[in-house]
């Protein structure tokens, strides 16, 4: 049985901002040059915005490029960002909060705007769509279609009504293919399309290993008398201390709200880290528990980051389409940002391809590349480019001291590049070497165990359908992560996916598949690389909502 095809000058594969961004640029420039020009997005969750998570503080750079009137157009950038903390969380119950000229620079935020990336993802649609783009949602794009010459040819959407052993269902519905002149894959960090394209046509084969970081976020609703509209914390410190590296941030919103999350680093050595343990009991810090106190938690939610940067950006282009935003790795981690820079790339591509359309040359890497290197994105991910690897070579105090030496004085242009070549997942340590970590048991007040946390997700998958989370080896698990590792996994997953059981099977790893919030983590930190990610059912996942 033949799947149906549908014929688009450009596809693009997720409503994120990257991908948006390149579908309302497209449009603009045929409208400018009043040409045809069919645009198609398709994205994963059941709508856009409900699989976007981010902190997030917006820097409105590439929003003003790409609509100078959006504040007379309502965009849900409202929260300006009124003042900025940077912390030192030193035990415990004890911190120092740096003095503003010891910050440096790419970490001020004047002139930004506290925000909803998923709110800001569902009014870019708004625009995409009146200008004439079809957005997909609830359709998974599950496989790469290639030319004979071995050229990305679009994509096919997955089959939908399968049962876990693959089997059709009374519901079943065969995925479309969508074929396009370009795709562009805007998958977010860690696509599974994107990770499939980049080993097909090695574009990573001339930079370091992309790294990573685990956010987990929740938005709380204060009290009126405890809301600071605009205020902005970032710290680092306790409680990850010499366990792992990373940081926190902080953010007081609109209407009362307040998003607090952690991001740590993935590259850390200590198998027994929970990273959503660690998330926990971080919040009952006095300097974090005063703001939260006498609140009211109203969402959860976890994401991986690149933080590669430029170091670990590959090659964007391919034959027949581009990588853009965090499928390629374009956050500027100096900043803590991504969306400006994400929304930068896909105008970039945009550009690039529209001209490629219009003149019917094939899309050239040197043409992207040109574009790309004459632009402000590339010109703050190269003075940006040392940052996250002297975190990572010499520690919090030491990085630190590089960094506003570099970023402050050097203004980015230190004469030399520091390199980071270890693979996040290759750093992880056998467990023999480290003592288990206790953890406070959850209060219910600040502290919430995973599933009262899952739940304020929305997360949603039809259980009987093919597990996701594809093992290459079945075996590892008891051969290798668990007598080795003590498997991890039970660990760096933020929503008890896997869960290690003991019964009269025997000793197994149990996936609880409909539990993921796609956060890819088990995809980047499994020690023996053994977990791969592939998109569910379309529709499935979380349901974020302001997040």
């Amino acid at each position: 049985m033949m799947r149906e095809s549908m014929e688009f000058d450009v596809v693009i594969v997720g409503a994120g901002p990257s991908g948006l961004s390149s579908a309302c640029r497209l449009m603009q420039l045929a409208k400018e040059a009043e040409q045809e020009l069919s645009v198609c997005v398709v994205e994963k969750g059941a709508e856009v915005g409900a699989h976007i998570l981010s902190g997030a503080i917006v820097e409105p750079r590439a929003l003003n490029e790409l609509f100078p009137d959006w504040k007379e157009n309502n965009a849900p950038l409202t929260c300006g960002v009124s003042q900025d903390q940077v912390i030192i969380l030193k035990d415990d119950a004890t911190s120092v909060q740096l003095p503003n000229f010891a910050i440096p620079k790419p970490m001020h935020n004047e002139g930004n705007y506290i925000a909803s990336l998923g709110n800001l993802c569902r009014w870019l649609a708004q625009q995409a769509e009146a200008l004439g783009v079809e957005i997909f949602p609830g359709f998974a794009a599950s496989e790469v279609l290639y030319h004979e010459d071995g050229s990305v040819k679009g994509i096919a959407t997955g089959d939908m009504g399968l049962d876990k052993s693959g089997e059709q269902k009374s519901g079943y519905m065969m995925g479309m293919e969508l074929h396009a002149k370009y795709t562009l894959f805007s998958e977010g960090v860690r696509g599974h399309l994107g990770k499939q394209i980049i080993n097909r046509f090695e574009l990573n084969k001339d930079c370091d290993p992309q790294h990573y970081g685990l956010g987990i976020k929740e938005q709380w609703e204060i009290p009126a008398e405890k809301h600071t509209p605009g205020l902005v914390v970032h710290g680092a410190g306790w409680p990850l201390g010499s366990q792992a590296s990373g940081g926190f941030f902080l953010y007081h919103g609109d209407n009362n709200q307040v998003s607090v999350g952690l991001i740590v680093d993935l590259n850390y050595r200590n198998p027994y880290v929970n990273i959503y343990e660690e998330f926990q009991r971080f919040k009952h810090h006095p300097q974090i528990a005063t703001h939260l106190e006498r609140g009211t938690r109203l969402a959860y939610g976890a994401r991986a980051i690149s933080k590669g940067g430029l170091n670990a950006l590959p090659s964007m282009v391919f034959p027949g389409g581009l990588l853009i935003g965090c499928n390629a790795g374009t956050l500027n981690v100096a900043k803590i940002k991504g969306t400006h820079t994400a929304m930068k790339s896909g105008m970039l591509a945009a550009e690039a391809v529209f001209s490629a359309c219009v003149s019917e040359q094939s899309l050239t890497s040197n043409d992207f590349e040109s574009r790309l290197k004459e632009s402000w994105l590339y010109d703050e991910l190269y003075r940006s480019r040392n940052f996250g690897p002297a975190l990572h070579k010499f520690g919090l105090w030491t990085g630190g001291a590089f960094n506003y030496v570099d970023q402050n004085m050097l203004n980015g242009k230190v004469p030399f590049t520091l390199r980071d070549q270890h693979a996040d997942h290759a750093m992880l340590k056998p467990a023999e070497e480290f003592e288990p970590i206790v953890y406070p048991k959850p209060d219910g007040v600040l502290s919430f165990d995973k599933n009262s946390s899952v739940f304020l997700s929305n997360t949603n998958h039809e259980e009987d359908q093919p597990c996701h989370l594809k093992l290459t080896d079945s075996e590892i698990f008891i051969n290798t992560n668990l007598p080795v590792f003590a498997e991890p996994a039970q660990r760096y997953c933020p929503a008890g996916v896997y869960e290690v059981v003991d019964d009269e099977q025997g000793m197994r790893l149990q996936i609880n598949a409909q539990n993921c919030l796609h956060c890819k983590t088990c995809d980047i930190k499994d020690p023996s690389q053994n977990i791969t990610w592939v998109v569910p059912e379309g529709g499935g996942g979380p349901g974020y909502q302001n997040m």
